[in-house]
Formats: C-alpha cells, sequence, structure tokens
C-alpha cells in the first residue's frame, strides 16, 4: 500500500503525520511512503531523516498524493486539497466530524473514505489508536508550564536566606486525561494541587497523583465514552456558585472540561475572576469550544482584573516533537488495523472501522 503524507497548511499546525520512526516502521511492514519535503521540519524532522527511514520525498501535495492509496494528516484537508486527493482513497486526520459537516460532505463527493482520529472508539483494543487521549496528554502538561510561567510566584516551596516562601495553590477542573496530565505536572513543579471533576469515579486517580480532590458536593456521572454526563440546571448553577466561592483560593486554576461537539461547559464565572488575587492565572483548555470561563477570549491571552487568562487553542501543536511521535504511534495502528501488512481490508462489521469512518462514497458498501 503506498500511504503520503502531505506537509500542514492549517495556520498555527506544527505537527506531522508520520515521523521517521513510524516511517521505518511501516515499511518494513508491507507499505510504501510517500512525505512532502518539509512535511516534517516545524517539528524537527528534516527531510533526510524521512529518507534514512525509507521514504520517498515530493515537492508539491498533488505529487505527494497522487497515486496514493492512503493520505495520513493532522488538520482537515482545505478544499483544495480534498480536489487532489485520488478518487477510492483512505483518509486519517483529525476531521471536526461533530462541527463541520460541510468539510466531510467534500470528502465523500470526492470519493475519499474517511476516517476521523476524534471518533475512534474508547475501547480497550483501540486504546493505541486514541489519538484524543495522546494529544490531550501534551496538552495538559504545556497548560501547567504555561501557567507556571505566567504566574509572578514560585510554584514549589522554597526555604532561602531571605525567608521561607509558600508554594502555590493551583486547581484543575476536569480530571480526564489532559486534567491529570496537568495535575502531575504542576505537582512535579512543586504545587500545592487540587482538582475537581463531578465524576467520583475519578477521585482515586486524582489522590494517587499527590493532589486532593476538591468535594463540591456536585456529583454526576460518567458516559460510556469515559466524559463527563452533563448536569442538570440546579446541579450547573450549584457546582458554579460553589466554584466561585473556593476559586479565589487558588493562584492558578487550569480548565479541561471538554465534551467533543458541544459547548464547553461555563464552570468559571466573571465574578469568581474577579475574587482572584492580582498576577492570578487561568489557562483555558477549552477555549476552542467557548472556553469554561465566561472571561476567556479564544486563541487569546488576557488580562482581567489583573487575572491572565489564556485561551490557547491546539496547545499539543506547540509541542510538535513529542505530540508528532505520539499522533503518529495512533495513526499508524489505525493504518495497520485497517491494512493488516499492507493490503487494505476494510471489514465494517468490525467495531473500530465502522465507528471511526466520518465518509465514504456512496458506491462502498455499508
Amino acid at each position: 500500500m503506498r500511504v503520503a503524507v502531505p506537509r500542514e497548511t492549517a495556520p498555527g499546525e506544527r505537527r506531522v503525520a508520520l515521523v521517521p520512526e513510524s516511517v521505518g516502521r511501516l515499511a518494513g511492514s508491507g507499505f510504501e511512503v510517500t512525505v512532502q519535503s518539509g512535511a516534517g521540519a516545524a517539528a524537527s524532522f528534516p527531510d533526510e531523516a524521512y529518507a534514512d527511514a525509507g521514504a520517498e520525498l515530493a515537492t508539491g501535495f498533488a505529487e505527494t498524493v497522487g497515486g496514493a492509496e492512503a493520505v495520513l494528516k493532522v488538520a482537515p484537508p482545505d478544499a483544495g486539497e480534498v480536489s487532489e486527493l485520488p478518487r477510492g482513497a483512505i483518509l486519517i486526520a483529525f476531521l471536526q466530524p461533530l462541527s463541520d459537516p460541510a468539510g466531510l460532505e467534500r470528502l465523500s463527493s470526492r470519493g475519499a473514505i474517511a476516517f476521523a482520529m476524534e471518533s475512534i472508539p474508547r475501547i480497550s483494543r483501540a486504546q493505541s489508536m486514541d489519538a484524543l487521549s495522546s494529544q490531550s496528554t501534551v496538552a495538559g502538561y504545556r497548560a501547567a508550564l504555561i501557567a507556571a510561567d505566567r504566574l509572578p510566584r514560585f510554584f514549589p516551596l522554597l526555604m532561602t536566606a531571605a525567608g521561607t516562601v509558600a508554594p502555590a495553590k493551583v486547581l484543575v477542573l476536569g480530571a480526564g486525561v489532559a486534567g491529570l496530565q496537568a495535575i502531575a505536572t504542576a505537582r512535579r513543579l512543586g504545587a500545592v494541587v487540587s482538582a475537581f471533576d463531578v465524576r467520583a469515579v475519578v477521585r482515586e486517580q486524582v489522590e494517587s497523583l499527590g493532589a486532593s480532590f476538591l468535594d463540591l458536593g456536585v456529583l454526576g456521572e460518567e458516559t460510556a465514552g469515559g466524559y463527563a454526563a452533563e448536569l442538570t440546571g440546579e446541579q450547573q448553577a450549584r457546582q458554579q456558585a460553589e466554584l466561585q466561592r473556593r476559586i479565589p483560593e487558588f493562584d492558578v486554576v487550569i480548565t479541561t472540561a471538554l465534551i467533543p461537539g458541544r459547548p464547553a461547559p461555563r464552570l468559571i464565572s466573571a465574578e469568581a475572576v474577579r475574587g482572584m488575587r492580582p498576577g492570578s492565572v487561568v489557562v483555558d483548555l477549552a477555549a476552542e469550544a467557548g472556553g469554561n470561563c465566561e472571561l476567556t477570549e479564544v486563541g487569546e491571552e488576557v488580562v482581567r482584573e489583573g487575572v491572565s487568562i489564556v485561551g490557547a487553542t491546539n496547545l499539543a501543536s506547540t509541542m510538535p516533537f513529542h505530540a508528532s511521535h505520539l499522533y503518529a504511534r495512533n495513526v499508524s495502528a489505525l493504518l495497520q488495523h485497517l491494512a493488516p501488512a499492507g493490503v487494505l481490508q476494510l471489514d465494517w462489521e468490525d467495531e473500530i472501522t465502522a465507528g471511526a469512518c466520518v465518509a465514504r462514497p456512496a458506491e462502498v458498501p455499508a
């Protein structure tokens, strides 16, 4: 099977779908890989490394994907790229299936068989393909570093000749993959960390990382996909009122409450921000879906009431080297599931194949 890896063109996207290590493994498993020149440059993977791993280098997008049976990307292809995809080819990428129906329609019309990394079923045998989790790990780590950088205080307890410096207090809202990584990183930096999640089941995980579980008296259920079930209006009001009361105790708040395809739940009100000490920091990992903080501005860093509010999006792309390593392993695992030993075998009875496919031409049987 011939596999193509084009250069990413989406603004701010620095990741690449395959790294040289993954190319080498695929090349030894029945795949021929073509990589567009410069595809890995922003992630610190030079063309020479791909060539040494067995990839063929191409110049433009059309030359790279021409004749390919599978095209691997990070961001969705734009309309121009879709028009150059080989008909009947497999496309694997983050495709925003819940928010970009027009994009999926373009792919279907082009005859592509598209698999969205967001749609990988959350089952045990698909864990190696779970790109949402791998990239959330990067984002959670990065969020803690951003908070430490913006906070005008030390994170750790310091005992100096000039006196003792108290450690910073960090609150993480949401204890999914990103939240747990933010907890672990903030703890390594020496902060005193607390965390809150409506799912009581994650309390043990929070405490195993050395953090305290903040009990707000509001608990909900966990969905089959591992996300927190939506709270009732009354529960949301109680949660926000309790958070407004407790948030001023903390120097940093990192929010991670995000369910794909839905607006982010509002956790931090403007009034809660006004209650925080000047110099405090909010890092909102749900900014792309509107933000968990009322004052978050998507893609911006603002100061409101003396509090820095970071609404950065696509944080995984700011650490492209390891983010690409992890993503490449996810993509490779899905590709090898769809094409064992380099031979395409689409089993639509399979939960992973059927669940991840978000677009296909009418002539491809269900």
